[in-house]
């Protein structure tokens, strides 16, 4: 009988953990690029060096709000442009599961800084994209940006996660899910 309850418990919580994820995923085309715009100026204000990435970068996919919610299972979720020349060429969806020791709910945002063709083409190609398969990737934290120079930029794609609000231990996007989806208007 305790494990049912426990079952029905975890099952729960798992559902309320989508919940709160698909809640993210109603913004409109019109307030997804807004907000973009407003993440890469903070994200820029915060550290230059990503700017000065961008500067390099073909292209952007930028999630202003990603919401990350978990009590031993764990869901995280959001919506992003893919902007290149200073244009939205696309909409994507990220979300990822989790399970282990965790607990709490955060919001956060990541810029995905696409450096070559090759790796826009991927993510093109194939509606979307699971990190950690495809193009290479380096998640860049502030000490890291310090020493980066522009000269040495040789992997497909720089992510930067900021902005984090709330409590839940560990950030990452290994195995996160990115796909292509058409919002509202």
């Amino acid at each position: 009988m305790k494990s049912l309850k426990r079952i029905i418990i975890l099952l729960v919580l798992l559902i309320a953990n989508f919940t709160v994820i698909s809640s993210a995923r109603a913004a409109s085309a019109y307030e997804l690029d807004r907000d973009a715009r407003q993440a890469l100026h903070t994200l820029y204000t915060k550290n230059p060096k990503a700017a000065e990435i961008a500067n390099q970068a073909t292209a952007a996919l930028v999630f202003p709000t990603i919401v990350k919610a978990g009590f031993i299972f764990g869901a995280q979720g959001g919506d992003g442009p893919l902007i290149s020349n200073g244009g939205t060429i696309g909409y994507y969806h990220t979300s990822a599961v989790s399970y282990g020791l965790q607990a709490g709910v955060q919001k956060y945002s990541y810029v995905l800084f696409f450096m070559n063709h090759k790796a826009l083409n991927y993510i093109n190609k194939h509606g979307g994209w699971e990190i950690g398969t495809g193009p290479s990737i380096v998640i860049v934290d502030t000490g890291a940006a310090k020493s980066m120079s522009i000269k040495t930029l040789n992997k497909d794609v720089y992510a930067f996660i900021f902005s984090q609000k709330g409590l839940m231990a560990g950030l990452g996007l290994q195995g996160s899910k990115i796909t292509q989806y058409t919002p509202s208007e």
